[in-house]
């Protein structure tokens, strides 16, 4: 089996997760800002030439649709990042050959970092689960 991608950590990936989300939260604007833009338009609109209400229910439906995307994309990396984890579990016991063919051996333990995955082997010896890494 040839390694494509390392695996990371569930937890340490949550946490850059929320991180980089709570970032990008602070650069966009979240539901309760576009309504109060939304009031402050209609409290400011002119009188005689007011905004059409199709208008209005466009807006708020648009947002109301990036907002569920932003949602579902954050659901689906979870999931993506439960099963990476879950993978690199799988890998215990199994036999590995890094790319270089310099280090071999039986898989005892996995540990996952922002690097990637790091394979113990079972004479004590680590390899990184990179790209053209031969797991069997």
């Amino acid at each position: 089996m040839q390694i494509s991608n390392a695996t990371q950590s569930n937890t340490q990936t949550t946490g850059a997760s929320s991180a980089s989300a709570s970032g990008a939260a602070a650069q966009t604007l979240n539901y309760n800002n576009f309504l109060q833009l939304l009031m402050a338009q209609m409290k400011n609109q002119d009188p005689t030439s007011p905004t059409d209400s199709t208008q209005w229910v466009s807006q708020l439906a648009t947002f109301s649709s990036v907002e569920q995307a932003i949602q579902t994309n954050a659901k689906l990396d979870q999931i993506l990042q439960n099963s990476n984890f879950a993978d690199a579990g799988s890998l215990i016991g199994r036999n590995f050959t890094s790319a270089d063919g310099k280090t071999s051996g039986v898989i005892v333990s996995v540990a996952t970092s922002a690097n990637g995955a790091t394979a113990t082997l079972s004479d004590g010896s680590s390899a990184q689960l990179v790209s053209g890494a031969t797991i069997s």
